[in-house]
């Protein structure tokens, strides 16, 4: 087995505080080690453990934030070694032990839907591994030729003796092996695990009600701490009196920080009703002024400025406006959005002297470990970091300042565990937001209604800025381009520029990031050319996508479902549109109905998706419905507003999430796997949501929606 690289402090830190950038390090598959402390079992990798009773304990390094890695991660390692399913249980892997045996694990980072496809190699590796060493230890003991064995369900067999052995009678005498350094994985054909439904490991704690979340934590001794932060992005606490909260109930202590100010009681109720008593004066700096109208016109300026950098520029795409038969041009607008997870941001910490402790439902562990030695001034093997399951994350809980928070407080009250909680109104009033963004596009069509150049002109935050600024590139953030940039259509002269545009406004990364609003905006622009040209909008990219397989695939696999050109009832419309992302593809198409008194009514919905491989099924169309309720959502409602440098909105009154009872009564997932690739699932469906539902609306009203939110355009749920 190779060796694993040895990280200083300042590489761990590099790594672990790169929000879900994925590996920046070359992995090897984690070696074999001494048993692990605690553990009732052999170790065989880093990532099993085989008990004397057969049962298998599979570490999870990712995040579970409701979207089933835990178990497909699982089933990745269980393919490879061989074991019962049935006795699969699984555990997060400890920071503690991450940081002392130099990353063994890889990233520990859950972001990008990047679990199943960055995790899928090593983890495959790490079960054949295994299964190769029970196999050997089940030979020695026998005394026959390695070949002659083999291993299924949890057992070795000698095959020509019939003789058998379960792993855990020989998974002692396995963990002392030196690990293959080769070892060949199953062809796909091969796989009995991988590609059928599987239930999902963590449903049954949750159905009991379970204590896993984050919110949940409890612990002897525990206090607790409400917060209140400054209402004005970049602002700073300048006082608080405190005078008519002295001798209160239940008050601990109120501890003072950079930005914002807890108080710690012995129950979070007392601690959020006293922090309320205090008069505390901010200073809102030079942002207090700022408004929604104020930042779009700022955003805007990007459209109009003449020096802005060019991204991509191929052919020449003035001479083709000059001989065009005909131009089309539109602008469309996306606004600030919150990820408003059902849980609001929470960190519970322990500081005793030198040592940290930390329960958190983060993203990113390892970020989290990084940032709780950080904030406490102590060396990374002091810290350790219980990761919990999430209530839902969508990218907020990759950032770490709620982490940064609770051990700050933990130190005021050094030696009892604190859990900090976010009020509602401070987990929607103090995000990472999805950025405003305003895009031009200018398109020239032929005589024949085929498009000959298009320029695109996209006026954004820049999320790169703030987390990874190296990445920019003379002034050109391709992240933020994603879609645009990389689109699949072939297009003869393509110009696209970038104006990058940062308010005072926090922003990050958000479930499908960019491809939450470059596709609406992309994907209807399309729409309008084939309107344009006189083609129907399916055939009008269908010609544009000879090139592109994958794209074309997923494309022509919603239209065959949906039934697109057939007859509908009097009234229904469709829309289509197609988009690739986080190493994915996938294409929707709606069918609705909208009265003349603005109520739509979303009939059906057909999602096809290309990931290359599905490792549970099961969970991959639960992701589909997911993306479904989570992108209709921001179409319909989503919208964040601020006023006097303040965000508007505080709870979920004035910020809707889509209901159960508003769900489309129709949502089919069509899953079109063509191997040979890995790619993601949480994230990719949601891309062509918002541009083909609003195509399907501008089918049935001729009115093109053109900036979200709906609530805005007159439209509501019917």
């Amino acid at each position: 087995m190779p060796t694993p690289l040895r990280l200083s402090r300042r590489d761990f830190l590099k790594v672990s505080t790169a929000l879900g950038g994925g590996l920046a390090l070359e992995l090897t598959l984690p070696p074999s080690a001494a048993l692990a402390a605690g553990t009732p079992g052999p170790e065989l990798t880093a990532w099993i453990v085989i008990n004397p009773d057969n049962s298998v304990l599979i570490r999870v390094a990712r995040s579970e934030m409701g979207q089933g890695s835990s178990t497909g991660l699982a089933m990745l390692v269980a393919e490879e070694l061989e074991c019962d399913w049935k006795k699969v249980r699984t555990e997060f892997v400890s920071t503690n032990e991450q940081v002392r045996r130099n990353r063994a694990w890889g990233s520990m980072a859950t972001g990008g839907s990047r679990s199943i496809r960055d995790s899928q190699e090593y983890l495959r590796q790490a079960g054949a591994a295994a299964r190769e060493m029970l196999v050997a230890a089940a030979a020695q003991r026998w005394k026959v030729s390695r070949e002659e064995c083999d291993a299924e369900n949890g057992v070795v067999t000698h095959l020509p003796s019939g003789r058998k052995l379960r792993f855990g009678q020989v998974a002692q005498a396995a963990s002392r092996l030196e690990p293959p350094k080769d070892v060949k994985l199953k062809d796909p054909k091969e796989w009995n695990l991988i590609g059928r439904p599987a239930r999902r490991l963590d449903i049954p704690d949750k159905v009991r009600g379970k204590p896993l979340f984050g919110i949940d934590v409890q612990l002897p001794g525990m206090a607790y701490a409400a917060i209140a932060q400054c209402p004005v992005f970049r602002g700073k606490l300048v006082t608080v009196a405190d005078e008519r909260i002295k001798g209160l109930r239940g008050l601990i202590k109120v501890v003072k920080l950079e930005d914002a100010v807890a108080v710690v009681a012995d129950n979070w109720w007392r601690a959020n009703r006293t922090l309320k008593l205090l008069a505390i004066e901010w200073d809102a700096g030079p942002n207090g002024g700022a408004s929604t109208e104020s930042i779009r016109e700022f955003v805007r300026f990007g459209l109009e400025d003449s020096s802005v950098p060019v991204a991509r520029n191929d052919g020449d795409v003035e001479a083709a406006f000059s001989s065009a038969a005909k131009v089309v041009e539109s602008e469309y607008y996306a606004p600030f959005l919150n990820h408003a997870p059902m849980e609001p941001m929470n960190c519970t910490a322990l500081v005793n002297g030198d040592r940290v402790e930390v329960w958190a439902p983060t993203q990113n562990a390892e970020s989290t470990h990084a940032a709780a030695a950080a904030t406490a001034g102590v060396p990374l093997e002091n810290v350790e970091v219980h990761l919990t399951h999430l209530g839902g994350g969508f990218g907020r809980r990759g950032f770490q300042d709620y982490t940064r928070q609770a051990v700050s407080i933990a130190k005021a009250v050094e030696g009892r565990p604190v859990k900090l909680l976010w009020s509602r109104e401070e987990d929607m009033q103090h995000d990472y937001y999805r950025p405003m963004t305003l895009m031009r596009f200018k398109a020239a069509l032929d005589s024949g209604g085929r498009l000959t150049a298009w320029r695109v002109r996209d006026a954004s935050h820049s999320i790169m800025a703030g987390v990874r600024p190296q990445e920019i590139k003379e002034g050109v953030d391709r992240h933020a381009l994603g879609g645009i940039v990389d689109m699949p259509y072939e297009v003869p002269n393509l110009r696209i520029e970038f104006a990058m545009r940062n308010s005072h406004v926090p922003v990050g990364f958000m479930r499908t990031v960019f491809h939450s609003q470059n596709p609406f905006m992309r994907e209807s622009f399309v729409d309008e050319m084939a309107h344009a040209a006189g083609k129907d909008p399916y055939e009008f990219r269908r010609a544009m996508l000879q090139g592109k397989p994958k794209d074309l695939g997923v494309l022509d696999a919603a239209a065959r479902v949906s039934g697109w050109g057939s007859p509908l009832p009097a009234g229904v419309h469709r829309g289509i549109a197609v988009q690739d992302s986080h190493g994915s593809y996938a294409a929707a198409v709606f069918e609705v109905s909208v009265s003349g008194a603005g109520e739509l009514d979303i009939r059906r919905v057909v999602v096809a998706v290309d990931p290359g491989y599905v490792v549970n099924p099961d969970s991959a169309e639960a992701q589909v419905q997911s993306c479904v309720a989570y992108g209709l959502t921001s179409v319909l409602w989503g919208e964040i507003t601020l006023k006097e440098g303040r965000v508007e909105q505080s709870n979920f009154h004035d910020y809707r999430i889509m209901r159960i009872a508003e769900m489309p009564k129709r949502i089919e997932a069509v899953l079109v796997p063509s191997g040979g690739f890995w790619g993601g699932m949480g994230e990719t469906p949601l891309a062509p949501l918002a541009p083909a539902l609003c195509n399907a609306i501008f089918a049935a009203t001729g009115k093109r929606i053109r900036s979200l939110p709906l609530k805005n355009q007159g439209l509501r749920l019917a």
